[in-house]
C-alpha cells in the first residue's frame, strides 16, 4: 500500500471498511431484533401508510400500539419495487392479509398499479381523501414540517386512531365508464377551443359564411371548409362538385340553392386571401371532423356498457346514457354513502358556512371539492330537466319566485336531482314523474 507515501489514501480504506462493517452488523441485528418480535406478537395487527408519488412511494409500518416496526423506507414503482414492499411487510410481523391494513392517499393516476397489486393480495385498503389528511396534519402540530417520510407515518397513526371504512374496488364496467366519460369531457373541451380558432379563421377568410349557416360545425360546413378554406376557393368551385359535397354530408338537407349561394356570397365577400390562413383553416377543419368521429365512437361504447348495466338511474329527467354513466362512474359505489347529504357533501355541490360570534355569512357559494367531473354532469342534467321535466320546471320557478338568481335555483334543484339519484341506485326502483 506504500504507507508512507499515501497515508490519506489509506485512512480513505479504513474508514469505508469500518462503516461497511457496521452497517452489515446494524442489518443483522435488525432482523434478528425483527425475528423476535414477531415472534413475540404473534397474529398482530400491522397497519402500513404509504405515501404516493410519481417514481417511489413511500411507506411506514406500525403495530397497533403506534410502534415502528420497520423505519421508514421508500421503494419504486415498479414490479420489483411493489414485490419488495410485500417482503417488507412480511418481515414486519404478519404474512396473513386479513391481519394488514394499508392507507394511502387517493392521488389520480400515480395510485391505479399499486392500489390493483395491493387489491389483487388481498390487504385491506383505506383509500384517503388528501384534503382531509392535510387539514388532520395540520391539527396535529404547529410545526411545518412536510417530508414524504412523516406523511406515511402519519397515514399509518391516521388509520389506526380513526375508524375508517374499508375501500370497496369498482366493477370493471364502471371503470371503464368512468374512464370512457372523463376522455369525452377532455375531448369536449379540446374541441371548445378548436372552435374557437376556427371562428377566427372564418371571419378572415369567408366572413359571410355564418349567415348562411345556423352551426358552423355540421359536417357538411366542415368538409365545404376542409375542400375549399377561403371564399376565393368556393367562388372558382364547380357548381356541380360542390353540390354533390353539400349533399352527401348533410343527408339531403342542402343541395343546389344553398350551393349557389355560397358562390354568389363568396364572388361578393371582402375577404382578402391569405394562404398561410387558408392551411390553417383547412387543418383545422379536417381535426374537427376526426374528433367528432373520436367522440362518436366513446359514445357507441358507452352507450354498449349502459346497456349491459341497464341501470335506472336513466329513467331520471335530464339523464341520458352519457350522462348516467359519468354521474355512475364517478360516484361509484353507492353503499358508500349512507344518507344523501353525505353523496351531496362528496359532490362538492353542498353550500360553504361561516359563522363566528355574531356573524352568519349568507349568499355563500359552493364548495366545490371533489370531482369537477361529476359536478359538470349533475349540472347539465339538472338543466335539462328544468326545461323537460314538471317536478324540476315547478321547482325552479319556485326558487325564482322566493328572489333566487336563475344559477342559484339551479344550484338548490342540483341538490334534489342529487336527492332523486341517492333513492333511485340505493332501492334500484326508476323514478316515476308525479303528476301535477
Amino acid at each position: 500500500f506504500e504507507l508512507s507515501l499515501q497515508p490519506q489514501r489509506l485512512c480513505l480504506i479504513v474508514y469505508k471498511l469500518v462503516n461497511t462493517c457496521c452497517f452489515i452488523l446494524d442489518e443483522n441485528t435488525r432482523q434478528n431484533d425483527m425475528w423476535s418480535y414477531t415472534q413475540n406478537k404473534g397474529e398482530s395487527m400491522v397497519y402500513v401508510g404509504i405515501d404516493v408519488a410519481k417514481d417511489f412511494h413511500e411507506c411506514a409500518i406500525l403495530s397497533q400500539d403506534k410502534e415502528v416496526l420497520l423505519a421508514p423506507f421508500s421503494f419504486s414503482n415498479t414490479k420489483e419495487g411493489f414485490v419488495y414492499l410485500k417482503e417488507m411487510i412480511n418481515l414486519a410481523g404478519n404474512a396473513d392479509p386479513l391481519n394488514v391494513k394499508i392507507g394511502l392517499e387517493a392521488t389520480g393516476h400515480y395510485s391505479v398499479a399499486l392500489l390493483s397489486f395491493l387489491e389483487h393480495n388481498g390487504w385491506r385498503i383505506i383509500y384517503l381523501n388528501p384534503l382531509s389528511v392535510a387539514n388532520a396534519k395540520k391539527a396535529r402540530s404547529l410545526r411545518r414540517t412536510k417530508t414524504d417520510k412523516s406523511d406515511a407515518l402519519y397515514i399509518a397513526e391516521l388509520i389506526i386512531a380513526e375508524r375508517l371504512r374499508a375501500y370497496t374496488a369498482s366493477s370493471p364496467d364502471i371503470l371503464a365508464l368512468k374512464s370512457l366519460t372523463r376522455a369525452r369531457y377532455r375531448l369536449s373541451k379540446e374541441l371548445q377551443i378548436i372552435k374557437g380558432r376556427i371562428k377566427r379563421s372564418i371571419h378572415l377568410l369567408f366572413p359571410e359564411l355564418p349567415d348562411l349557416f345556423v352551426n358552423l360545425y355540421r359536417k357538411a360546413v366542415l368538409n365545404v371548409l376542409k375542400k375549399y378554406p377561403s371564399a376565393e376557393d368556393v367562388s372558382k368551385a364547380n357548381l356541380t362538385v360542390l353540390t354533390n359535397l353539400l349533399k352527401s354530408n348533410s343527408h339531403g338537407v342542402f343541395g343546389k340553392t344553398k350551393a349557389k349561394q355560397l358562390k354568389e356570397r363568396a364572388k361578393n365577400s371582402i375577404a382578402t386571401y391569405s394562404p398561410g390562413d387558408a392551411l390553417e383553416l383547412k387543418l383545422l377543419a379536417e381535426r374537427i371532423l376526426f374528433m367528432h368521429e373520436q367522440r362518436a365512437t366513446i359514445d357507441e361504447e358507452v352507450e354498449r356498457i349502459m346497456r349491459e348495466i341497464n341501470s335506472p338511474i336513466t329513467t331520471i329527467p335530464g339523464i341520458g346514457n352519457i350522462t348516467g354513466a359519468a354521474i355512475l362512474s364517478e360516484i361509484g359505489d353507492i353503499s358508500r354513502f349512507d344518507t344523501s347529504s353525505k353523496l351531496q357533501a362528496f359532490t362538492g355541490t353542498d353550500p360553504c358556512v361561516y359563522q363566528s360570534g355574531k356573524f352568519n355569512a349568507n349568499n355563500t357559494p359552493m364548495v366545490k371539492r371533489g370531482s369537477s367531473y361529476l359536478r359538470h354532469s349533475l349540472y347539465l342534467a339538472t338543466c335539462m330537466a328544468s326545461m323537460t321535466s314538471p317536478t324540476f320546471s315547478s321547482y325552479v320557478a319556485k326558487k325564482k319566485e322566493q328572489g333566487k338568481h336563475y344559477y342559484v335555483a339551479i344550484g338548490h334543484a342540483m341538490k334534489k336531482m342529487i336527492r332523486i339519484i341517492f333513492h333511485v341506485l340505493k332501492t334500484g326502483k326508476s323514478f316515476v314523474e308525479l303528476s301535477a
